[in-house]
């Protein structure tokens, strides 16, 4: 009954936030301009959002073939499918609740495929943490290419919203120093007293996670396709530009937009999905302003924001529903016909 409690209150305080910012750049709008993002939804040349929907899904089927990658090294080679329904019922399940798609794809496979979770969920932090250096690569190459607009992006609501969100705090410094000092204390403390409470349960799951964190690891080392590996994961960030890029296609105003304000909005737009679970509110709102330093009228932005965040979320909750759906079927459940796809005693 707690849990539940507690879940139900994370899924109302986010879809709360969301609906915040919903509210908080609707109410600025005066009646023209509200018509003007509605009539935008009805003009919209929907078939590039389903082409959009369809490079995504290239997207998440590499992601999938890069996750197998990194999985041989630690003696596992999951099947494809159940990789792939997997990764997309994850996807799923982070629309709920921050994480829980990651925790719920290393499930699945631990249940078809016989993948400690443990093991196969270090390679998932590996993943986000690779995602992160790329997603910081990628906001400096879009830093380079429009430094001349940082004059113009400081001036947005979204730049100043953080900006007074920092100033605000006293000494913001000193916040890192004590995160710092709580942290180290607490592996200090874990370390003295490791003997002690071994048999504690909340014990015995951290040291799974960090051992598994440490298999991840293992396996981002020892990848016995690194070319794979390599193209894959430049392969999957192409498609996100791809799948952002094509969309402004779908309006007249903003069809003459290069990949440069793709890639934008790309960097900051998944800032928003990190801030706010699922991106609901604050990604159109991002995407607007971004688009506002290139000249994009301030409603035709959010309404753009709009068609990239609903295109997308719509995918993943069908595809999620369904995956869900045919997972059972194509594992044949009811014989349990589940194999262990370890490399190594593959005869066994």
């Amino acid at each position: 009954m707690k849990k539940t409690f507690i879940n139900t209150f994370k899924i109302i305080f986010f879809l709360g936030i969301g609906f915040f910012f919903i509210w908080l750049f609707m109410h600025k709008l005066t009646t023209e301009e509200k018509d003007e993002i509605y009539n935008s939804f009805f003009t919209a040349n929907y078939w590039w959002i389903i082409l959009s929907i369809i490079v995504m899904f290239l997207s998440h089927l590499s992601r999938t073939l890069r996750w197998i990658i990194l999985m041989e090294p630690l003696g596992y080679k999951p099947k494809i499918k159940n990789a792939f329904l997997a990764l997309l019922i994850g996807y799923f399940a982070n629309l709920a609740l921050p994480r829980l798609g990651e925790i719920t794809r290393c499930g699945i496979l631990s249940r078809y495929e016989k993948i400690p979770m443990q093991k196969s969920f270090g390679t998932v932090v590996t993943e986000r943490a690779l995602d992160l250096i790329v997603l910081g690569l990628a906001f400096l190459l879009n830093f380079f290419i429009h430094f001349n607009k940082l004059s113009i992006f400081k001036e947005t609501a979204f730049y100043k919203n953080v900006e007074e969100k920092y100033q605000n705090l006293e000494n913001p410094n000193y916040i890192y120093y004590i995160l710092l000092a709580i942290a180290i204390l607490v592996v200090v403390v874990f370390y003295r007293f490791r003997h002690k409470i071994s048999h504690f349960f909340l014990y015995q799951k951290i040291k799974q996670i960090v051992f598994g964190f440490f298999e991840g690891l293992k396996s981002l080392i020892k990848i016995k396709k690194p070319f794979w590996f390599i193209f894959h994961t430049l392969f999957i960030w192409i498609m996100y530009l791809m799948m952002t890029w094509v969309v402004f296609f779908a309006l007249t105003e903003t069809s003459h937009l290069g990949l440069d304000v793709g890639l934008a909005v790309l960097v900051f737009g998944s800032i928003g999905i990190v801030l706010v679970q699922g991106g609901i509110g604050i990604y159109p709102w991002i995407v607007a302003e971004i688009l506002a330093v290139f000249a994009i009228p301030i409603t035709t932005g959010y309404a753009m924001g709009w068609l990239l965040w609903t295109g997308q979320t719509i995918m993943i909750i069908i595809a999620g529903i369904i995956s869900l759906v045919i997972l059972p079927i194509v594992n044949n459940v009811k014989n349990e016909e589940t194999r262990d796809y370890r490399i190594q005693g593959f005869g066994n």
